[in-house]
């Protein structure tokens, strides 16, 4: 990455926050980085540093779980791993409907790493979570953004 023009820095990097290339544009700034960690740490400083507002605006770049919409091709790739892509037509519904009291309640959708889980163990997160308070949700809702940008980060890295 040190060694990388800014146009390939963001070409590799501007997807690692979703839909959100200002991060490692801010990041850019800080080559050289000394490993992977460095890196990660100086992106999640970007976002940590930034208005709430654009905070908000990053999480509300995230697609709600289970939805067949356009997305990153990072997020297919991982709702597809976690089983979300072959959602039958009952599940579905349930996610869609929890999706959406998610949403009304917080103003945002639920963002989880899903690396690693199934749909039911996602589902489950989300009746758990969709009962927190809006801080507590938000807060997080930014440490899963983190959980997801280093797992992309690596994946792209290694």
């Amino acid at each position: 990455m040190n060694k990388t023009t800014e146009h390939e820095f963001m070409e590799f990097l501007g997807g690692i926050f979703e839909h959100s290339p200002w991060v490692a544009e801010k990041a850019l700034n800080a080559k050289p980085f000394s490993s992977l960690e460095h890196l990660y740490e100086k992106m999640v400083s970007v976002v940590e540093q930034s208005p709430e507002k654009q905070k908000l605006i990053l999480i509300k770049e995230h697609p709600n779980l289970g939805e067949r919409i356009e997305m990153s091709p990072d997020s297919v790739s991982e709702q597809a791993g976690a089983g979300l892509k072959n959602l039958t037509p009952a599940e579905y519904d349930k996610f869609s409907t929890l999706n959406q009291q998610y949403m009304d309640k917080f103003g945002f959708p639920f963002i989880l790493a899903v690396k690693g889980k199934n749909k039911h163990q996602i589902y489950e997160a989300m009746e758990q979570r969709v009962q927190n308070q809006r801080e507590i949700e938000f807060q997080t809702a930014m440490k899963e953004i983190y959980k997801i940008a280093l797992l992309r980060l690596e994946e792209k890295i290694q």
